[in-house]
C-alpha cells in the first residue's frame, strides 16, 4: 500500500475518533454478528494470541471509534466430538449494517506492517479447522 494511502486511511480514522456519535445516526437499527472458530487440537493458545494480537486490538479501536457497541469472547466450558467442536465465538454488536465495513480499514491502521501482519494471520488461518461468520438477528418470541 502507498504511503499517501496509508495517510488517508489514518486521516479517516483519526478524523472519525474525534465524532463517534456522528458516525452513527440516531434512527439506526443494530446490527450483530457472531465469529465462530474451531481451531486444531492443541493449538488454541497459539490461536488465541494471534486472535488477540489483531482482531481483539481491531475490535478495541473500532468500538472507541464508535464503529462497534460491544463485543464478547465465549469459549465453551465441555467438550463436544470433533466434528461439532467450537473453541471461540465472538459475538458483536454494531451501531448499523454499515459500521461493521471498516475492520480492515482499522486493522491497516492499527499494523501498518502487512507483510508481518498478513503472515501471522496466515498462520492463524493454517490453525483454524473451521469457522463460519453469521449475521444474527435478535427476534421477538411473542410475535
Amino acid at each position: 500500500m502507498k504511503k499517501l494511502d496509508l495517510i488517508a486511511i489514518a486521516t479517516i480514522i483519526l478524523s472519525a475518533s474525534g465524532a463517534q456519535a456522528q458516525n452513527v445516526p440516531a434512527n439506526s437499527t443494530p446490527y450483530h454478528e457472531e465469529w465462530v472458530f474451531h481451531v486444531r487440537w492443541g493449538h488454541q493458545h497459539e490461536w488465541w494470541k494471534i486472535f488477540q494480537k489483531y482482531q481483539i486490538a481491531t475490535l478495541d479501536r473500532e468500538k472507541q471509534l464508535g464503529f462497534v457497541t460491544s463485543y464478547t469472547v465465549e469459549v465453551p466450558d465441555l467438550h463436544a466430538s470433533d466434528d461439532s467442536r467450537w473453541d471461540y465465538r465472538i459475538i458483536i454488536t454494531y451501531p448499523n449494517y454499515d459500521a461493521s465495513n471498516h475492520g480492515d480499514d482499522v486493522e491497516q491502521q492499527l499494523f501498518p506492517d502487512a507483510a508481518t501482519r498478513d503472515r501471522e494471520e496466515q498462520m492463524r488461518w493454517d490453525l483454524t479447522v473451521n469457522h463460519w461468520d453469521l449475521p444474527v438477528h435478535e427476534i421477538d418470541p411473542h410475535k
